[in-house]
């Protein structure tokens, strides 16, 4: 039995260990929360240093852009004891693998890879009209006297991610705003799709300090937006 449980820990862990003697050890939590205190990327992992209720320890997830202070939640957790990293030349007495929670690793597909977002010299896009209408920089300057207001702004989509916590992720740029102060690139959130290129104009809600969990903050953005061609 005690055989079989060890194949049975070995084939659920979300990592493979080909190169390493040590065996998965059931973790006695499946969920470990704590603030990020140290992240280092290798090829195919981001490694954490927490700091838990329980003290420090460190955690290893798919690789995904966490932040120094973001809090992050650890999901589906395994311990791995007196582990080797070969990429950092280091060994972990003790170390938790898991998948990033909360979020995490949706909003790291949302926001790793993807499409290059064009500089803001190729975008030029004639202002929305009608009550309400903005431009990209206009939204981003206001933002604090729009909060929660509805905004018409016309833009082309720079970077689309589908799909990703039930909605679609959507970069406009209408060719206004600097990006030496992040006044020229707008995200919006919607139900509705597109693609990147298209000349679209958004009608939706602002929306001031956002936190979506894992590092992921956003002091501006568009919320529960329509899309006209």
């Amino acid at each position: 039995m005690k055989a079989l449980l060890a194949i049975c820990l070995f084939l659920a862990a979300p990592f493979v260990w080909a190169t390493d003697s040590a065996v998965p050890m059931a973790s006695g939590a499946t969920v470990v929360k704590g603030e990020v205190l140290e992240v280092k990327d290798v090829d195919s992992y981001t490694y954490l240093r927490l700091k838990t209720r329980d003290g420090e320890t460190w955690a290893a997830v798919s690789t995904a852009p966490v932040r120094k202070g973001a809090e992050v939640t650890i999901e589906d957790v395994m311990v791995m004891q007196d582990f080797e990293s070969k990429a950092l030349k280091k060994t972990f007495q003790k170390i938790l693998f898991g998948r990033l929670g909360g979020g995490g690793q949706d909003m790291a597909a949302a926001h790793s890879g993807g499409v290059k977002a064009m500089d803001a010299g190729d975008v030029q896009v004639a202002k929305a009209s009608g009550a309400n209408a903005r431009t990209v920089a206009e939204i981003l300057t206001r933002s604090s006297s729009l909060k929660d207001k509805p905004v018409l702004v016309r833009g082309k989509v720079v970077k689309y991610n589908a799909s990703i916590m039930g909605r679609n992720w959507i970069h406009l740029r209408d060719g206004s705003g600097s990006a030496a102060d992040a006044t020229n690139d707008l995200l919006v959130t919607s139900t509705g799709a597109a693609k990147v290129g298209d000349i679209v104009t958004v009608k939706g809600l602002v929306r001031t300090d956002k936190d979506f969990g894992a590092g992921y903050a956003y002091k501006v953005l568009i919320e529960e937006a329509t899309l006209q061609p």
